[in-house]
Formats: structure tokens, sequence, C-alpha cells
């Protein structure tokens, strides 16, 4: 795929299905962009739902808005205020360390670079990008799971790993297009692109996309109805069915 192809495409997503499926801290720049509270959210949300992360991020940021006011909290306080979000218990130490960090070598401000935040413990290449753009309005490129698959299965690139796309999609995407990939229509690739199956046939017009089956069955409780686990959908536009495809 052409990069003209590719930010045609990410355009028309965006015309499509608007901007109500935002990730948490793309919604959140909209009121506050401290830069701090950007870090710290962007913290709590790995591998944690948006709705759990926006709860857990308020109760924490009532307690301590600043790196001086966090340290002052006992871990195992923090541990149980976050909760439940995943590995709380891991990212309570992970949020002490970083506050501490920033006072003693940033004088309590987060770094505004690439290089300096990725030297923060806990902050990988995701985190470090998300800062730079939303708190301080850096190029960067926020790549994760998703955003890699589909930049791979649109052929735009060709890694193993989303530091390896965000590195290539560095190189091979102008500058000037990288807000582009900053914030893809999250439930669009979350439910509808996870498989990592190549694609086989291209998608009629009008078409629904739905989440792969798993090889196990979803777990429900005793007298559960079987239509009550229906899996959530996406319609795709259709000036972009013939770049989406399906197994048979």
């Amino acid at each position: 795929m052409k990069t003209e192809t590719l930010v045609s495409v990410l355009a028309t997503l965006r015309e499509e299905l608007g901007e109500e499926d935002l990730p948490l801290v793309a919604d959140m720049v909209k009121t506050d962009r401290d830069p701090y509270r950007i870090l710290v959210s962007t913290l709590l949300s790995l591998r944690t739902k948006d709705e759990v992360t926006g709860a857990a991020a308020d109760r924490l940021f009532a307690l301590a808005a600043t790196p001086a006011e966090m340290v002052a909290l006992p871990e195992e306080r923090i541990a149980h205020i976050i909760f439940p979000v995943g590995f709380y218990r891991t990212k309570a130490k992970t949020v002490l360390h970083v506050s501490r960090e920033l006072l003693e070598k940033h004088g309590g401000r987060v770094p505004q670079t690439l290089e300096e935040l990725l030297v923060l413990k806990g902050v990988g290449r995701k985190t470090a990008n998300l800062v730079i753009t939303m708190a301080f309005g850096k190029p960067g490129i926020c790549v994760d799971t998703h955003v890699h698959r589909i930049s791979n299965r649109f052929g735009y690139v060709s890694t193993k790993t989303p530091d390896e796309t965000e590195r290539a999609l560095r190189k091979k995407l102008p500058r000037d297009e990288w807000s582009a990939y900053k914030h893809p229509p999250r439930g669009f690739w979350q439910e509808s692109l996870q498989t990592r199956l190549p694609p086989v046939q291209p998608l009629p017009r009008g078409s629904v996309l739905r989440p792969r089956r798993r090889h196990h069955k979803p777990l429900r409780k005793k007298g559960t109805k079987k239509e009550n686990l229906k899996r959530p959908s996406h319609r795709v536009p259709d000036r972009l069915c013939r770049l989406f495809t399906y197994r048979v």
C-alpha cells in the first residue's frame, strides 16, 4: 500500500466512525494537558479497559496530582486506590518510582523528549510517544498491538513487533502525516481486526466485521442465554471494503 492510500484510508475511517471511541488519553487532553497526569494515566492504562483506567486515575489524582504528592503516599495505598486496574500492585510501584525519578532528576517535571522518557522505569515506546504527542504537541507515532497488526495487514510495513513497526513508520511515513496514526478508532481495530490470520478474500460492500472466535469457547455462567453473548460488530465503510478481508 502506498502512503497516499494509507492516509486516505485513515481519513475515511475517521470520517465514517467519528471520535466517539478515542483512547482515554486522547479524550483526556481535550480538557487537561497536564504532562504528569497524562504520563500516570498512560501507565495505568496498560492492559486495562479505559473505563476502569479513567475511574482509577480520577481517584488517584484526587489525592495526589503531582510527583511530590504522589511520593507522600504509601505504595499499598496507591495499589488500593487504583484497583482493579490490571497488575495494580506492579503499577503502584512503577508510579512511585517514576514520581521519585521526576523529582530527583527532572525537578518534578516530565521530560519532553522521547530519549529522556524511555530512561524512566516502566515507560516504553508507546507510553513515551503518547506523552510527547499529547502533553507537548510534538510529533510521534503511538504503536500498540492493534496498530502493529493493521499496519502489516495493509501491507504498508513488514515487521514482527510494535517497536519495529513504529521505527518503520518513522522512516516511511512523512512526519506531517504521523498524526494520522496517533489515534485510530480503537474499537474498530480491537474488535474487528484482532486476527493474526492472513487475508484471503475481499469483503463485499456493506459488510459488517465481527471479532474472530477464539479456539476456546467463552466462559458463561450457568443460566446465561447464548443470545446474550453476541459479539460487537462494526460496519465497514463501502469505500474501504476492498482493503479488508476475511477468511472463509
